[in-house]
């Protein structure tokens, strides 16, 4: 008897995109070829996901880059996959980045440790005093269009529409921690504020892993890989930055090697659960 086919993935990455600080087509051709053990991989751009994924078992999505740049198709590729019911890891469902900023809104609202954050005119009076604000569209990725606005011009900011504003805060570094479904994997942080991705292995201690698992817990996700990105503000606390579970990026290649086949073993048990769904 001949052994089953492996599962046929579509992996779907923009190895061209140029990523501050990070090379997105590095960590996806070693992502793939790892994934090669145990799936049957063909790699695409992501606007070309929603023409070729019937053809496959499941669609991964990578490192594909911030989708305003291509939403249209983006928002095809989402559609025709939910009125299809096709597999896509991460599942189309989480309620982090993928939806938008939004979420920084609710979860600071809801009294949890984030970044304070609000999206309307009439609420800027509930932000802590600070010398500067940050004001970014609630689509936005890798900064983009993201601007800072003074202490005293922070009363002209009306009509704030799709974006959201919070305190920039002076904090001591940032750092991630990275989840396969709601199992922890790793740590990486940032000693230098300035230096975003020259990031090291972080120890994260039991308190840590309490904060990030907060908002793991909150998403939606059964499947799939999370990145929780938190700054430690100056009075020690962690706050929320960023829940990215659509296609965040894992610096794979600054893991030690047991680190990482650990990573990609459990990645594969999490993607053959959710093929096989």
């Amino acid at each position: 008897m001949s052994a089953a086919a492996p599962p046929r993935v579509l992996y779907v990455t923009d190895l061209a995109y140029e990523a501050k600080g990070r090379r997105y087509c590095d960590e996806d051709i070693l992502f793939s070829s790892l994934l090669r053990r145990d799936f049957t991989v063909a790699t695409c751009h992501p606007a070309d996901a929603a023409r070729l994924m019937g053809a496959f078992d499941g669609v991964v999505v990578r490192n594909s880059g911030p989708v305003i740049h291509y939403r249209e198709r983006y928002d095809a590729f989402r559609e025709r996959a939910l009125a299809d019911g096709v597999r896509v890891y991460n599942p189309l469902n989480g309620r982090g980045d993928m939806a938008g900023k939004q979420y920084l809104v609710e979860l600071s609202a809801a009294g949890l440790p984030v970044i304070p954050t609000v999206d309307r005119a009439e609420d800027l009076g509930r932000l802590p005093d600070a010398d500067e604000y940050v004001v970014k569209p609630k689509d936005g990725a890798d900064s983009i269009g993201m601007r800072f606005v003074p202490r005293e011009g922070l009363a002209g900011l009306t009509g704030l529409g799709d974006s959201l504003v919070q305190p920039r805060i002076p904090f001591l570094y940032e750092v991630s921690f990275y989840f396969v479904d709601h199992d922890f994997q790793y740590a990486l942080h940032a000693p230098d504020p300035e230096r975003r991705w020259e990031l090291v292995p972080y120890e994260a201690r039991a308190v840590d892993l309490d904060f990030a698992a907060k908002f793991i817990d909150w998403n939606t996700l059964d499947h799939g890989i999370q990145r929780v990105d938190a700054c430690r503000a100056p009075d020690g606390e962690l706050l929320l930055v960023e829940l990215e579970d659509l296609n965040p990026y894992l610096s794979l290649g600054l893991l030690d090697e047991t680190t990482r086949d650990a990573f990609i073993a459990r990645t594969v048990v999490s993607l053959r659960e959710l093929l096989s769904s």
